[in-house]
């Protein structure tokens, strides 16, 4: 069995690998927010929002890890773009959610759907590798 050290090492070694094949197919989801006018700040906005629900400025500054100047400027961004708006809260009139408009859920599902795309170095595994880092993979969170 591996001590500590040789255990941190090799950890190491799989986290530089993992991050670096983030990096190499960052052009390509680049390219996806590019084709859908959208920044990474917007696209983070959209996955947050839905069409229905809505979500408050306050909840959506605690789940960004920001102030409520930053998600109300988020906010307008989207709402510039048309697809987010502000509703009066049901229940608390002096609350605002915001809700997806029809476009903003059309984009945040094409989004999606694109992020989700198989990046073609994948496929580029055997099958056998591919599971066994299926398996490994689904023991991290997220």
């Amino acid at each position: 069995m591996a001590d500590d050290s040789d255990k941190t090492t090799v950890a190491e070694q799989v986290w530089r690998s993992m991050f670096g094949f983030i990096m190499h197919t960052r052009p390509r989801r680049d390219a996806v927010l590019a084709e859908l006018g959208l920044t990474p700040t917007e696209a983070k906005a959209l996955d947050s929002l839905d069409g229905e629900t809505g979500r408050t400025m306050k909840e959506l500054a605690a789940e960004w890890s920001c102030d409520a100047s930053t998600a109300t400027w988020t906010v307008d961004r989207l709402e510039r773009l048309h697809m987010a708006e502000r509703r009066p809260h049901p229940q608390d009139r002096r609350v605002r959610l915001v809700v997806l408009t029809p476009l903003g859920v059309t984009t945040k599902n094409e989004m999606t759907r694109e992020m989700n795309t198989t990046p073609p170095e994948l496929l580029d595994l055997d099958e056998e590798d591919l599971r066994a880092l299926r398996a490994l993979l689904s023991r991290l969170p997220g």
